[in-house]
């Protein structure tokens, strides 16, 4: 592993779904050695989930867990087991970090609360994601991504004026937005616990985290008392602003104009001096007023040429505009390539797999892939009997009784 950031950093991980795995990813890429504690009494959710490798089901063959999961130990504890609350309790001794996201209650259950935590290690961290807090009259719900993105309101941006609102991609999902904020009130505590020698609990609710994708929304609402308005790809401030056809069949490009200086160049780009000497769209309010005779010409003009062509032209004139790419396109970008964004890791069981790799470079210490993603349980014994200290007569006596499992 070498030496990076977060190398001699310890975190124990009783974590669901996907937000504590990308919250643990960031760590683990940079160095920390993350224990992933999972069962396979109630296997995690990402595991059991497609897309499978080869499209052959199998609780380590999950692409879905896979990607998320590089440089991760995985020990396998069965929470339900009398003795697993005892083993949990040595791996929090050894942990400089405790991290978990289930409902409010699951983790005092098995006698590993804060208060319970910082008597075993006084200057531990525990960071806790669940969905909306362990106040609150929501406190005790059951929160997923789709119903957290839900409840706090982003499928009111998304759609059409005609239509229903339509639920988000997986990217809206509070699962991939927490992370972020978790990692840096983990440094911070990290940062205190250093100066300081004291722990802290960082509680943080996922439902509060997705404020920051509609923040706009909000404060619209606490200004004006104006509701959001369903508008498809259009912007109440930008014209045009939508995704238009290009050449070759299902082959699209967003274009997207703020301001006079940007719809000059677009009208110049496009040979169309005439509306440039036409007052009615001197402005954007003006422009606004035909938005759909607009997104109708620049159609049949884009229509006629490669999307990658319609990019290259409008942006080299000052005019954002971007390809929709495919996921096929996507993954062989050779600007994320040449970031290094993809690891081919050899994989024990599904054989090389593309995990996904850091979004960030730091250039004296970058993260590095040098873990495949692992199988449940796969680190189990050396997490005992490595870093626990654990007898091999016991680790054999606690494996045969099931407390492994």
């Amino acid at each position: 592993m070498g030496s990076n950031v977060f190398t001699g950093l310890t975190v124990a991980g009783f974590s669901w779904a996907m937000v504590g795995a990308l919250t643990m990813k960031l760590l683990a890429d940079y160095g920390a050695t993350v224990i992933r504690i999972e069962t396979a009494r109630r296997p995690d959710v990402s595991r059991i989930s497609s897309p499978y490798k080869d499209g052959k089901p199998g609780i380590n063959r999950s692409g879905y867990f896979s990607h998320f999961s590089a440089n991760m130990l995985d020990m396998a504890l069965n929470m339900a087991h009398p003795l697993a609350s005892g083993i949990a309790r040595r791996l929090v001794s050894v942990a400089d970090v405790v991290c978990e996201n289930f409902t409010p209650g699951i983790m005092e259950k098995w006698g590993l609360g804060y208060g319970e935590l910082v008597k075993i290690k006084p200057d531990i961290i525990m960071l806790r994601q669940n969905g909306f807090g362990s106040t609150g009259p929501y406190r005790d719900r059951a929160a997923f991504g789709m119903t957290l993105a839900a409840i706090s309101g982003i499928p009111n941006f998304i759609g059409w004026p005609d239509r229903e609102p339509l639920p988000v991609g997986v990217g809206a999902y509070t699962d991939c937005i927490s992370p972020r904020y978790a990692l840096a009130a983990l440094i911070a505590a990290l940062d205190h616990r250093d100066k300081t020698g004291e722990g802290q609990l960082i509680e943080l609710a996922q439902f509060e985290t997705a404020l920051s994708f509609i923040l706009p929304g909000v404060l619209d609402y606490a200004a004006n008392g104006r509701e959001p308005q369903l508008c498809g790809n259009r912007n109440p401030g930008a014209v045009p602003h939508g995704v238009y056809p290009c050449k070759g069949g299902d082959s699209w490009c967003s274009i997207a104009v703020f301001n006079d200086v940007q719809w000059e160049a677009l009208c110049r780009t496009m040979g169309r001096p005439d509306w440039l000497s036409n007052p009615a769209f001197s402005t954007v309010l003006g422009r606004k007023k035909d938005e759909e005779g607009l997104d109708e010409a620049i159609g049949e003009w884009t229509s006629g040429l490669e999307a990658e062509e319609v990019m290259t032209r409008l942006q080299a004139a000052g005019v954002p505009a971007g390809i929709v790419k495919t996921p096929a396109e996507v993954y062989g970008d050779r600007q994320l390539r040449r970031r290094n964004l993809f690891w081919p890791l050899p994989h024990s069981e599904i054989g090389t797999f593309t995990h996904l790799g850091a979004s960030f470079e730091m250039s004296e210490t970058p993260a590095k892939p040098y873990r495949a993603s692992p199988c449940l349980g796969e680190h189990t014994a050396y997490v005992c009997t490595e870093m626990l200290g654990m007898a091999d007569d016991e680790y054999a006596e606690l494996l045969e009784q099931g407390v492994f499992e």
